[in-house]
């Protein structure tokens, strides 16, 4: 089975394509909230599995990575209203310190093609 790489680098690829699922890197954005954050990070998981031919219709698993989980309900608002609400995908949350204190959330996606 052939495994697809999709904008690599030297420390990682954007996303990995094996089989019929899609592994996202983590994806963070810039912004001045959890909320603006979010929402353009989400954008960006969008455009990575429409770029393989999934969506997220098709998530199986996201985990998000929240620097403060004090700001879970931010968060949430922008995922609620972001999320395919007839296909929800499995899903946990937690705090973690993040790769850098300007990023306040991450999301981990497995999807499926």
């Amino acid at each position: 089975m052939s495994i697809q790489r999709v904008e690599p680098g030297p420390r990682m690829s954007q996303a990995v394509v094996h089989g019929n699922t899609v592994y996202l890197a983590g994806q963070v954005a810039e912004g001045a909230s959890t909320g603006e954050q979010s929402r353009a990070a989400l954008q960006r998981v969008d455009e990575l599995l429409a770029g393989v031919g999934s969506d997220k219709s098709k998530l199986l698993s996201v985990t998000i990575y929240l620097a403060d989980i004090a700001t879970f309900a931010e968060m949430n608002s922008v995922w609620d209203s972001w999320v395919d609400g007839a296909n929800p995908p499995a899903r946990a949350t937690v705090e973690a310190k993040l790769a850098t204190p300007d990023f306040f959330v991450e999301f981990a996606v497995t999807a499926a093609i």
